[in-house]
């Protein structure tokens, strides 16, 4: 399966399937902060980046993530990618350090992924 970019919601049996291709049980997802929308699947964070920089996104607007299948809500979200390094923007690590920026990342995931 490739890397899609999320048009309408999906549910947790739709994202198994998505997961089953690399991980199993965790899924690499890229969210665009700009645009809400976000692209789910592939080896490494950079493969979803690609496509949505192909479809328009603008880097600065892109963050990574991970989706962890067996974990609950409040806990399947995990803000890390090497992606997410920037010193320019004051993230100098691979997680993403703004508590803000990670609240607004995950209502936008949560807009397209049914947990």
């Amino acid at each position: 399966m490739a890397i899609i970019i999320v048009e309408k919601a999906v549910s947790k049996k739709q994202l198994g399937c998505i997961a089953r291709e690399y991980y199993e049980d965790m899924i690499k997802g890229v969210v665009d902060i700009q645009r809400e929308i976000i692209a789910l699947g592939g080896e490494m964070h950079a493969d979803a980046e690609e496509v949505l920089l192909k479809d328009g996104s603008r880097q600065p607007d892109l963050w990574g993530f991970n989706i962890l299948l067996d974990e609950d809500a409040d806990h399947c979200l995990v803000y890390e990618s090497f992606i997410n390094i920037r010193p320019r923007n004051g993230n100098r690590d691979i997680r993403v350090e703004d508590p803000g920026l990670r609240e607004r990342m995950r209502e936008i995931i949560f807009k397209w992924v049914d947990l």
